[in-house]
């Protein structure tokens, strides 16, 4: 398993858990609620809620030939979520690098970065953008993207 899925599999686990307790304290109702909060909450901080990763190489040819933005991001990132969540529909005409699951996205972002795994990095015709507002990256997507 990989970092990307700890998280939100300890959150379904701990509410499992919490979920269990309260069923043998006589408060189902409390407990199917409670758990389907917590299944929420992981499945927001789970790559479903993104577009399918590609690896770096991958992503930065592809943006080398349609010209559209490289994002690098990981899983459990709260800016990462803000820009995938205000970018809505839009998000699937960027190319995704998961960082945790592609080491040379890892590299890619540090080397934007000083060293640091700083995301969600924005590379746009070349240039890294750490960060940035959601709007801005809207309005670098091309009309016919």
């Amino acid at each position: 398993m990989t970092r990307t899925w700890i998280l939100p599999v300890l959150l379904v686990l701990c509410g499992s858990v919490i979920a269990t307790g309260l069923v043998f304290s006589g408060s189902p109702g409390e407990a199917a609620a409670l758990l389907l909060l917590f299944v929420l909450i992981a499945g927001v901080n789970s790559p479903l809620v993104f577009p399918r990763s590609i690896g770096a190489l991958e992503a930065q040819r592809r943006s080398a030939v349609d010209g559209r933005p490289v994002v690098y991001w990981r899983s459990g990132c709260t800016y990462c979520l803000r820009l995938r969540i205000r970018l809505g529909r839009n998000a699937r005409q960027l190319h995704w690098v998961n960082i945790w699951r592609d080491p040379a996205g890892a590299a890619a972002a540090r080397a934007a970065n000083d060293g640091n795994e700083t995301v969600p990095t924005v590379v746009v015709a070349g240039r890294p953008h750490t960060n940035p507002d959601p709007e801005w990256v809207r309005e670098q997507l091309s009309p016919s993207a």
